[in-house]
């Protein structure tokens, strides 16, 4: 069963003027993601812009990506959907597909208690036999996904192998590690306000994933390398710390909004935000470029 590790890369859903999916740029997108050692892709996550999507929409995404990507990198689909048989529907539309693994999360809004939290993927990973995650992102789910719910879904499913983490709590990494050990692989989220991708790698973690991957692969490639030697680790440090101010600033508004901005400074097709997003503008958007100037990420990446 296929477990996620290194640099796990949330793309984005590029957008034509029209508004409509842009499969050229995404396979412009992915392309440029093998190219720079990307591990593996997660596509219809939040980077995704998924919930401005119709249940269309994202089969259409599942069945162009799979094209696009098999048999030359790993990519796995977020099914996150207001209810539980809408996250299964699009679970198993995605193994009938070919798709290497699915992402699950708990659904927004309803703010279940954890008995039902587990009972949502407990059933979720029930209905497929692909390889399957869980996002545990209280901030725009509202709930928290505890340690203990985490081991009872491992103990019941072989096909559980990895726990996608965004929150601020080192004791959740621990706590996870600690009693699911190597039996599931622990990625992160690079948001520098939480700051756990390091703590995450010491913990015996396996990589991040990541958003800042779709405008840094290769460097986003390096911190995000499971510390097998003293080497990497070295390597690690000096690449995450010097990449933190630009993760400042493609965290600043809610994603894709300042990735899709940097993209499109690069000259790659980022393409448009579905509403109500925004596009990114005025005095932050001229500081992105000048920090994208100055950090060399326009002479090594842009697009001439």
């Amino acid at each position: 069963m296929i477990k996620p590790a290194g640099s796990w890369v949330a793309m984005p859903t590029p957008f034509s003027t029209d508004n409509k999916i842009d499969f050229g740029a995404f396979r412009l997108l992915i392309d440029r993601q093998i190219q720079y050692g990307t591990s593996y892709l997660f596509v219809l996550g939040s980077a995704g812009e998924t919930t401005l999507l119709s249940i269309e929409e994202k089969k259409d995404i599942i069945r162009q990506v799979i094209k696009m990507t098999k048999g030359r990198i790993p990519v796995f689909f977020g099914c996150a959907a207001p209810t539980t048989e809408g996250s299964v529907e699009l679970a198993r539309f995605c193994e009938s597909e070919g798709a290497d693994g699915v992402v699950f999360t708990v659904p927004p809004y309803v703010l279940v208690p954890q008995d039902s939290a587990f009972a949502h993927l407990d059933t979720c990973m029930s209905a497929v036999s692909i390889a399957c995650g869980i996002y545990n992102n209280p901030s725009r789910l509202g709930v928290h996904v505890d340690p203990e719910t985490i081991l009872k879904l491992v103990e019941r499913h072989q096909n559980f192998v990895a726990d996608k983490e965004a929150m601020p709590h080192v004791s959740q990494l621990v706590d996870v590690k600690r009693l699911c050990g190597d039996r599931l692989n622990i990625l992160c989220c690079d948001f520098p306000k939480y700051s756990i991708v390091i703590p995450t790698l010491a913990l015996n973690g396996n990589g991040t994933a990541n958003i800042g991957g779709n405008i840094i692969p290769e460097e986003a490639a390096r911190y995000s390398r499971p510390w097998t030697d003293m080497n990497i680790i070295r390597e690690c440090r000096v690449e995450y710390f010097k990449w933190v101010p630009l993760l400042r600033e493609l965290y600043r508004l809610s994603n894709p909004i300042v990735i899709k901005a940097a993209l499109n400074i690069l000259g790659l097709p980022g393409g448009s935000l579905r509403k109500p997003y925004q596009d990114y503008t005025g005095a932050h958007y001229e500081g992105l470029k000048t920090m994208l100037h100055e950090m060399g990420v326009v002479e090594k990446y842009g697009v001439r």
